[in-house]
């Protein structure tokens, strides 16, 4: 059962600098998300950036926590608080190495996998109730390169499946938002897919 809002929160580092790193896809696909459906405006609130709208007949609040990836859990604990919007209600999408890039999927609960973002998250709402958007970056093989991996710009080759991504997502939404997960990653699997 859905309350009447969901808070659907993108993980990111603030830095302008940052903007294209793997690390940012989060950012990105809220961004996404909210051009798509015509969202309002970015504004300030909660230490993060907000935009609220409506995708089909839900409302959502997006957000993108400004604390730096370590700390996002501070501000979507804030988000969720105000609103009182319970961690079911709560979607995060966030970068991961586990999956190629392109791939997405939807789970509750689980472990952070060593992802600070996810880390915070966990400690402020808890590890078992909200919504884990995984989008697929890849992994660059060994461990030692993961840091310098996530925080480095998508490549030149990656960009327009990146595009593809994002795109999908954006098409995708309203299924998440209607709580149907399985629909949504095979939506994207779709969009996604295919070689433009």
């Amino acid at each position: 059962m859905h309350t009447a809002m969901q808070l659907w929160a993108g993980l990111g580092n603030p830095e302008p600098s940052m903007s294209r790193q793997r690390h940012n896809i989060g950012f990105m696909a809220v961004d996404a998300i909210a051009r798509r459906h015509g969202f309002q405006p970015w504004r300030t609130r909660f230490r993060g950036m907000t935009s609220e709208g409506r995708i089909g007949n839900v409302k959502i609040l997006l957000l993108k926590p400004m604390t730096y990836m370590n700390l996002s859990g501070e501000s979507i604990r804030e988000a969720s608080g105000f609103y009182k919007i319970p961690p079911s209600d709560v979607t995060v999408f966030h970068d991961e190495l586990d999956l190629a890039p392109g791939k997405v999927r939807v789970k509750t609960g689980g472990g952070a996998a060593g992802h600070n973002g996810l880390r915070s998250t966990d400690r402020m709402l808890g590890t078992q109730d909200y919504q884990r958007v995984r989008l697929g970056i890849g992994h660059p093989g060994v461990k030692e390169r993961v840091h310098g991996w996530v925080l480095g710009d998508f490549s030149k080759d990656e960009q327009s499946g990146l595009e593809r991504l994002l795109d999908a997502v954006a098409d995708a939404a309203p299924l998440l938002a209607g709580g149907q997960t399985a629909e949504f990653m095979t939506k994207i699997a779709l969009l996604a897919g295919e070689k433009t």
